[in-house]
């Protein structure tokens, strides 16, 4: 891939069309390596390193820039010198769902770091899938993939799924409120999917009613108007997976 391009996979237009995203930093690109050993989409990945790296061990094709040209294509202000392009998912949103796995859907979230840091949550615990809807911010945004620290890598996701459609793919939905059942209960870890909403206006309520969702309620002393939406999926992710 030419530099130019490369400095375009920035932007989500140009990821989508030219079918790759950005991996930067050490950290990353380790997580990267440790992926692409079992999975073999990813093992066409490519490497762009300065002087300080061209020694890195790597099993991808790797090329040598200097810092001037390091500094164009990375999106961090201070790059570490080293990045990867890596070929997006080719079939995401239509992967199989194994049935030990539950779902967690996303309506509309919109802040990168928020969507990181709950990638990187639900690959911690494991068992999870993550469904983004419509709307969302794309999940191979570097902002997303550096929060993430490489659990992008290791959870299934699917991106553009219509919050309708988790009608005929789950039997049983739950999602949260404020006067719904506890959260340390039983029945809170039976449901198939668990739904949350956007940041600032959550899911819209005709939807939760079509999708018959359960609700369930996060305890708190009230003294504040919600949770961070990371901070929820969070705790509900312990909760699932507590009892296991």
């Amino acid at each position: 891939m030419k530099l130019d391009d490369i400095k375009k996979l920035h932007q989500k237009k140009y990821r989508h069309a030219l079918g790759h995203y950005l991996v930067e930093g050490e950290h990353l690109i380790l997580e990267l390596q440790k992926a692409a050993a079992s999975q073999p989409q990813l093992q066409s990945a490519e490497l762009y390193v300065t002087e300080a790296y061209q020694h890195w061990h790597s099993p991808f094709r790797t090329h040598l820039v200097n810092d001037r040209q390091m500094a164009r294509l990375a999106d961090t202000n201070t790059p570490q010198g080293i990045l990867a392009v890596v070929p997006m998912p080719a079939n995401n949103t239509t992967t199989t769902q194994a049935n030990s796995e539950q779902a967690i859907y996303l309506h509309e979230v919109q802040d990168p770091g928020n969507l990181g840091t709950i990638l990187r949550t639900l690959a911690w615990f494991g068992g999870f899938r993550c469904l983004l809807s419509p709307g969302s911010v794309d999940p191979f945004n570097p902002k997303v993939v550096r929060a993430s620290m490489g659990a992008i890598f290791h959870l299934p996701l699917e991106t553009e799924v219509p919050l309708i459609s988790l009608s005929s793919r789950y039997e049983s939905i739950a999602c949260l409120d404020l006067n719904g059942g506890e959260l340390t209960s039983e029945a809170f870890r039976q449901h198939d999917c668990y739904l949350f909403g956007n940041e600032a206006r959550g899911v819209p309520q005709e939807a939760l009613i079509q999708l018959a969702a359960t609700p369930y309620t996060i305890p708190g002393q009230g003294q504040i108007e919600s949770l961070n939406l990371a901070s929820a999926v969070n705790m509900c992710a312990y909760e699932l997976v507590r009892g296991t």
